[in-house]
């Protein structure tokens, strides 16, 4: 049942358009450490081509993702139809972090809504394409965006979220350096 592709098709990318939530898993090197996964959403992934996509990841209680690629690169995206036909999208690839003062920074933000509490862009360059059935996963109706984040963010302004970074975001759960800890 599972399909492997030499890329993201159009076939794909029409599919991974139509979803309104999506998740990112990475890992670090240590067998101890732990692996996260975290949901994703408010129309912030891109795919840049066949090979590489983006997305703009907004400030929270953690950024494992980040951590974890800045030591080994290791990220995979899941896609999941929670409507209409069943069906499960992976994208394995190697990842970076870009942050505000990166030169890539400015090319790359243009292609993302304007959200409030924007922490920094994941790029990965996709090795592995693949697809599985999803007969298992249940049916769910789309109700819209939640509107939380966004609004935490416009309350605590640009710098009490570059504070709240600081204080929240620079080290991983597993003691791994994030690459806004530069910053500080």
């Amino acid at each position: 049942m599972a399909k492997l592709f030499e890329c993201i098709t159009e076939e794909l990318q029409a599919f991974i358009t139509n979803q309104h939530l999506f998740f990112v898993g990475s890992a670090p090197l240590s067998p101890t450490g732990h692996v996260n996964l975290s949901p994703k959403g408010l129309e912030s992934f891109r795919i840049l081509s066949p090979h590489r996509v983006a997305y703009l990841d907004l400030t929270g209680s953690g950024n494992e993702t980040s951590a974890h690629l800045q030591e080994n690169g290791r990220i995979t995206f899941m896609f999941c139809a929670f409507e209409g036909p069943p069906s499960i999208l992976r994208l394995y690839g190697q990842g970076y972090t870009i942050l505000p003062d990166s030169p890539d920074w400015n090319s790359l933000y243009t292609l993302f809504p304007q959200i409030p509490g924007t922490r920094q862009i994941i790029v990965a360059d996709i090795e592995r394409v693949q697809t599985s059935c999803g007969f298992s996963v249940p049916l769910y109706e789309y109700q819209g965006q939640r509107e939380t984040l966004v609004n935490w963010a416009i309350k605590k302004g640009e710098q009490g979220i570059k504070d709240y970074q600081q204080e929240k975001n620079v080290v991983s759960i597993d003691g791994l350096a994030t690459p806004l800890s530069k910053l500080s």
